[in-house]
């Protein structure tokens, strides 16, 4: 996790602006004796702005690949798309630790999974002088998320 506290994953989560152009070098890209990928799976993932799944059988490694939606809080999120440098010989854009906290709230409120909670804690607690709480109020706002932020500035204050 490039903002909070690491944890042992299952997968990795691309967001992408992937479209029908994109499938063919998309699919060749990836040999299909080593990885599966599904040309259904992606045409309907574009189709209806959802997911489809690249995964190494060998290793196990899943990675989620999330088609950006065409919503406003996407449109933001991807404007403040952060470059990052993991290591010398590459980069990768990554989103702002306020929108993976209010992707995390969204995701929680979806599916109610704690690990997404524990996330935005490690995130507020490694990088929260940084973090600008006022954009994740006026998203939560906008996104009927004010009341799982709420607690989850509270419960964090409870902590201090």
């Amino acid at each position: 996790m490039a903002y909070g506290e690491p944890r042992l994953t299952n997968d990795i989560d691309i967001i992408a602006a992937i479209e029908e152009k994109h499938i063919a070098g998309l699919l060749s890209a990836f040999s299909l004796d080593e990885f599966y990928i599904s040309e259904d799976m992606i045409r309907d993932a574009i189709k209806h702005q959802g997911q489809f799944n690249i995964i190494h059988p060998a290793s196990g490694l899943k990675v989620d690949i999330i088609i950006k939606r065409d919503t406003p809080f996407d449109s933001s999120r991807f404007k403040r798309l952060r470059r990052i440098y993991p290591a010398e010989s590459y980069q990768a854009n990554f989103s702002a630790p306020e929108d993976v906290i209010i992707k995390k709230m969204e995701f929680y409120q979806e599916g109610g999974s704690e690990k997404h909670l524990r996330d935005i804690a490690g995130i507020l607690k490694v990088s929260g002088n940084e973090v600008d709480k006022e954009y994740i109020s006026e998203w939560a706002r906008r996104l009927g998320l004010t009341e799982i932020w709420d607690a989850m500035l509270r419960r964090l204050s409870e902590k201090s």
